[in-house]
């Protein structure tokens, strides 16, 4: 089969060429070649720049046509349109890499499955567009000549990416935990969480690449480990042989009101539930999930650390200015507070 993945060196793309090549598939790679990975020996690539539309149009109509094409970067719905012209009639499949947080949160069950209600008018810009260019796939696939396959990860993880956390996804919170620094917890730390590895991730994409059961369908590929925050953490602590972390539980409101710019993401998704049911990619794809998630974190780490990529946390002294506020602050209200609850 001759397949096309627009981009092909990021995290899940990784894993997807991997197992297309395994398989015995022809893969070309379409990107800007600035990612210090390369391609793989055997996967030819083509250079160019998907936002310039009329480029990006022209040189797929040259390369095709393809089997199946893989787009892992589409964005924005002028992308997508984008993508709808380039290879409306000139490709077999067209698998879109979207996302969980498509959906309207908080959820009406759980857990989630692939017809619960999306949100394109969602805070969280990158899903809102994500639901965006889903539409606009839709409506082409509807069209009957550009069969298409959707595929929704969650948080995705592993060697050549990080790990999410309260504030984001600096390293500095893997030195915190070794250190034993304190760690900030959104909420009170039960939200649930589900986290997979990118191998995994990617082999559902390849289950799907060429799978005429797929057509018009989508599927989820999160992790099937439901972790509150708080386990998230512990599990984290664990596989890199930290001590059992300090947990600080901050309101969310709290969290975003002093650091806006930080926290926004516990605000938009994080303080949500986020557990998905995988029984169609179960089903269609061959979907798996084999890698546990210490040991998916001992793998990640352990690359971010053979490449020195693990940042200082005594060089942003911020999340321990919140937290001593914090304590000071709620100590003060204790005793303003004491005994008069009456």
């Amino acid at each position: 089969m001759n397949v096309l993945i627009i981009s092909g060196t990021g995290l899940i793309s990784t894993a997807i060429t991997r197992e297309l090549l395994a398989r015995g598939d022809t893969v070309t790679h379409y990107n800007r070649g600035q990612r210090a990975a390369a391609s793989p020996e055997g996967v030819r690539r083509i250079a160019g720049d998907r936002q310039d539309y009329a480029a990006f149009e022209r040189q797929m109509a040259e390369a095709g046509p393809f089997d199946c094409v893989l787009d892992m970067i589409c964005f924005t719905p002028e992308e997508a349109e984008s993508a709808v012209r380039a290879f409306r009639g000139r490709a077999g499949q067209f698998i879109f890499c979207s996302t969980v947080d498509v959906y309207r949160k908080p959820a009406g069950r759980y857990p989630v499955r692939e017809d619960e209600p999306r949100d394109p008018a969602s805070p969280f810009t990158y899903a809102a567009d994500k639901a965006r260019c889903e539409a606009v796939f839709e409506a082409a696939h509807a069209r009957g000549d550009f069969p298409v396959t959707t595929i929704r990860p969650a948080q995705t993880y592993g060697e050549g990416g990080r790990l999410v956390h309260t504030f984001g996804a600096a390293t500095t919170y893997f030195d915190r935990l070794r250190k034993g620094k304190p760690i900030i917890v959104h909420g009170d730390g039960r939200s649930l969480w589900a986290a997979c590895h990118r191998d995994d991730v990617g082999r559902a994409f390849a289950g799907a690449a060429g799978n005429a059961r797929t057509f018009g369908k989508s599927y989820h590929a999160t992790g099937e480990e439901w972790l509150t925050w708080d386990r998230y953490h512990q599990g984290v602590a664990e596989a890199i042989g930290a001590p059992p972390p300090r947990l600080v539980h901050i309101p969310t409101d709290l969290l975003l009101r002093v650091a806006p710019r930080r926290a926004w993401i516990c605000a938009v998704n994080f303080s949500f539930n986020n557990i998905f049911d995988n029984t169609a990619a179960r089903t269609d794809l061959g979907f798996r999930y084999t890698v546990p998630f210490v040991e998916g974190v001992r793998r990640t780490v352990a690359w971010l650390d053979a490449r020195g990529q693990i940042e200082d946390s005594d060089a942003d002294p911020f999340e321990d200015r919140v937290v001593a506020a914090w304590e000071r602050l709620g100590a003060e209200m204790a005793r303003e507070l004491d005994g008069t609850e009456g």
